[in-house]
């Protein structure tokens, strides 16, 4: 612990020594400083922001795409996820109809980093590293930016890229600014209207001194229609699905967002500043469900459907609600500056950034169940629709919809929270070198990042009602607002609150399911990172070459829970049991491993129109943070089998070998066409192990056990095309129109287990071949249209045991569009149109014979209207 904060006041002690310097700022340094912030100012519509996004991928030393803060408020987007949506590679995973994982060239996001204001960001979730940023609002950010290839002075913990967000900086402008935005929403499928306001300002209170930030708020509302199916299996012939689930979604998500940021000129070599942001995303989610379990194979069927008999098998039929409400929040905090001498220059950042995921007052689920077993009901599914199963009550329709015989089967009362926490600090100094031949660039950094990161749960689990009437779903029965099935009656939000809150104490609680879900989630990991480069900058004429290398240590302490479960009749210690037991052990342990990352970055402008790039660099991503946790769970049956899943605190980091080449013709200055290509080959690859023989993990016993495993090599290599173009030069009206597209084609392959002790290759997670993203556009005296359409192809999304239960993502094509009118300088009207086209959501699994439902989706299309204020 001593070692970490000696480390963090090393280098807050380096940043304030460089405050002393105040020798003259270099004047031309000041003078492109005061042409970049002209050149924001200016930024407004379609065509300017067009022309800003292409210059900034010009001036880049690195291969990158981007959007600033005004690309952002011409698409239909709420959130920084959906904002990159239109970039070239990237690839956005959507949740209840909404962008929220960022996916680059293929590869699955917690393969990505993101950064605000050039600080890491932590993760709210507890099992993963990668950032669901649909928790930032859009609003709150000047731009972001794709970086694809690394230099030596960025951090190096990425293999798809690194997504740099920034905030409004209070001398991006030179005039006071303010900004209100005043809109509403209606989605189509539940027929709810979502407020949203925003407003963002930049207050030059001197000319050495300013102040700039936003606030943003935004309720909205959804409805999914949604239904799943498992268990796919087939018996002489006849494939069919032993458990189909119908789930009506009503979702609200709101967020309330800020930003401030304090700009200080304190001598003519010396800028220093303060940032915040601060972002919460509160997701209110009920949930009423139907689910079918059918414990033997059909009765009767065809090709198509699959008919089950009570009197063949039990059919247990589950009537239940989720009640749950889960708070974001990701909150950022950075002081720090830079000073600009002659020949030297200085930057220096201390930080703190703290994400927490709470779910609290969850009740999830409160489940009502009735077993069908020679009682006459009977049930056809009809599996000729890839996309919804219909289901068929052919007997005992009177039982199956009657509330009162369906029993209180449980309550799960959960609160749970997940936090990551990060203390950084870095100091950076570059000495420029006038050569013969150009100029040289020596820059050298140390940085310091600790984190931890924990997650605890308490989950109350209730099996039983002590009332003097049984509790029955007819106590507490509603409707519904589903529009894919008529589901019957299913349990009504309001009445299910009340009674449990009435009746607490007549619920039953199950101690040894509440004591093992507890202890089963706990994990405490302390991630300390220590890193420095050192990287030479050499450009002469219309050539730039930017080398070096970086070293990063990481420590780990990790701590967790070894869980057994003995079912009664199992036998511990010689004993034979006669209740189910739990024995929880606690369990700690440490690892600390150093990478060294060389990386060369190469720029050539062949002419004033056409520039070639080119990077190679080496790269790591450590494990996500549910794999590593070292939670060790062990359930012993009567049999005396022992089944279990295991954390891994052994993992080794991914590593990687990039190369990318790109070719940008820069044809006008709303014009552009780049072709590029990349590949990268990546070892340590990490994935889950399915082991179906006895062995030995850590000196614990087993029968059969999952365990995260680095895997052998993978390979990720691909093109890249991205065109843009203003067509200034049409006749008259038609000189107004604005046109893009870009299209990436990804070859992500890699060799895992294949459960019989050998191997099989797979497309990586995530991995979509083709994608693209295609935009018409028209803008002409303050009238300003936009339609957008954003593809991508069908996906793997998780592994199965075998290719057969591999689950997959199918295609996914959107639609969007926008017409804005400027009536002056101060006041524009706007109408947004969201996923016109009304695409689903759709998992499935591949034969054989013919595709298999996992999960179907609809969201329906969402209207947005509203004014946009600037003074």
């Amino acid at each position: 612990m001593k070692l970490r904060y000696k480390t963090l006041l090393l280098t807050t002690a380096l940043a304030s020594a460089s405050l002393c310097f105040t020798a003259p700022a270099n004047a031309q340094v000041t003078e492109v400083d005061a042409d970049a912030r002209l050149d924001t100012v200016l930024v407004v519509g379609q065509r300017a922001m067009m022309e800003s996004a292409i210059a900034r991928q010009r001036a880049s030393d690195t291969i990158q795409s981007g959007v600033t803060r005004d690309a952002i408020g011409q698409f239909p987007d709420q959130n920084v996820a959906e904002s990159t949506r239109r970039l070239t590679g990237i690839n956005i995973l959507n949740d209840q109809g909404e962008g929220r994982f960022i996916s680059v060239r293929g590869l699955d996001p917690s393969l990505n980093a993101a950064s605000l204001n050039g600080v890491r960001l932590p993760s709210p979730e507890s099992d993963t590293r990668a950032v669901a940023l649909d928790v930032v609002a859009s609003e709150l950010i000047e731009s972001i930016e794709v970086k694809k290839t690394l230099i030596p002075e960025m951090d190096a913990d990425t293999i798809g890229a690194s997504i740099e967000i920034n905030t409004t900086k209070a001398f991006d402008r030179e005039d006071l600014y303010i900004s209100t935005v005043l809109e509403g929403s209606y989605n189509d499928l539940n027929g709810e209207t979502s407020p949203k306001g925003s407003i963002d300002f930049s207050i030059p209170v001197s000319d050495t001194f300013g102040i700039a930030g936003g606030l943003s708020y935004y309720d909205r509302k959804t409805s999914t229609d949604n239904m799943e199916m498992d268990g796919w299996d087939e018996d002489d012939g006849q494939v069919y699905a032993d458990t189909v689930e119908y789930r009506d979604y009503d979702v609200e998500r709101e967020r309330l967002g800020a930003s401030l940021s304090f700009d200080w000129k304190a001598t003519d070599a010396t800028t220093l500043f303060a940032r915040g942001i601060y972002s919460q995303f509160d997701d209110t989610e009920q949930r009423g469900r139907l689910t079918f379990e059918m414990d033997e194979a059909p009765t009767s069927g065809t090709g198509t459907t699959a008919f089950f008999d009570d009197a063949d098998g039990e059919i247990t039929v589950q009537r239940d609600l989720k009640d749950r409400f889960e708070s974001q929040k990701i909150q950022s905090y950075q002081i720090g500056g830079d000073t600009q001498l002659d020949k030297w220059s200085f930057d220096y950042l201390i930080a703190y950034s703290e994400a927490e995921e709470h779910e609290t007052n969850t009740v999830d689920p409160t489940r009502f169940e009735r077993k069908f077993e020679g009682d006459g009901l009977g049930v056809t599914f009809d599996y000729a629709n890839i996309e919804t199963t219909k289901y068929t009550i052919t007997s005992g329709q009177d039982l199956f919809l009657d509330p009162s015989e369906y029993e209180f089967d449980k309550i799960e009362s959960i609160d749970g929270m997940s936090t990551d926490k990060e203390w950084s600090g870095k100091f950076d100094a570059a000495r420029r070198f006038a050569l013969a031949s150009g100029d040289f660039e020596l820059k050298a950094g140390v940085k310091a990042r600790l984190r931890e990161k924990d997650y605890n749960l308490t989950d109350l689990v209730y099996d039983g009602f002590d009332g003097a009437d049984d509790y029955t779903l007819a106590d507490v029965a509603g409707g519904q607002s589903y529009g894919l099935a008529d589901l019957g009656p299913l349990p009504d939000l309001g009445q299910v609150r009340a009674f449990f809150a009435a009746n607490r104490d007549l619920f039953e609680l199950n101690a040894f399911d509440t004591e093992y879900e507890t202890a089963a989630a706990f994990y405490d990991v302390k991630e300390d990172i220590y890193a420095a480069y050192l990287q030479g900058r050499y450009e002469t004429g219309d050539l730039t070459v930017i080398g070096g290398v970086r070293v990063e240590q990481t420590k780990d302490d990790l701590n967790g829970n070894t869980l057994e479960t003995y079912e009664e009749g199992a036998t511990l210690n010689g004993e034979v049991l006669d209740e189910d037991t739990n024995v929880i052990t606690p369990f700690s342990t440490s690892k600390d491993y150093t990478d060294w990352l060389p990386s060369v970055s190469v720029k050539y402008q062949v002419n004033d129109e056409i520039i070639l790039r080119g990077g190679v660099f080496a790269s790591i991503v450590r494990p996500g943070i549910g794999k590593l946790a070292p939670r060790f769970l062990i359930e012993q049956n009567d049999d005396n089998e022992r089944e279990g899943e295991f954390g891994n605190p052994d993992l080794d980091p991914y590593h990687a070998w990039n190369a990318d080449i790109s070719a940008e013709y820069y044809f006008a200055p709303g014009g552009v066409i780049q072709i590029g290509a990349f590949y990268k080959d990546i070892e340590d690859f990490i994935v889950d192990q399915n082991l179906d023989v006895p062995g030995v993990y850590r000196g614990i016993a087993y029968d059969e056990a999952t365990i995260a495993i680095n895997g052998d090599k993978a390979k990720v290599k691909g093109v890249e095309f991205n065109y843009q173009q203003a067509l200034d030069f049409l006749p008259g009206l038609l000189d107004g129109t604005l046109v893009g597209f870009n299209y990436t084609y990804t070859d992500a392959e890699g060799d895992v287990p294949d459960g019989d002790g050998g191997q099989r290759s797979i497309n990586l997670p995530a991995a979509a071949k083709n994608t693209w993203n295609a935009m018409l556009g028209y803008e002409k005296e303050g009238l300003s249209l936009r339609l957008t359409a954003a593809y991508r192809d069908e996906y793997l999304d998780e592994l199965g045991g075998d290719p057969e239960s591999d689950r997959y993502i199918k295609d996914h094509l959107q639609i969007d569009a926008s017409a804005k009118y400027r009536f002056n300088d101060h006041v524009q009207g706007f109408v947004e149109w969201v996923n016109l086209n009304d695409e689903p959501y759709l998992a499935f699994q591949k034969g054989p014979g013919t595709d298999r439902l996992l999960q179907y989706e609809t969201y329906s299309w969402t209207a947005k209207a509203g004014v946009r204020l600037t003074y």
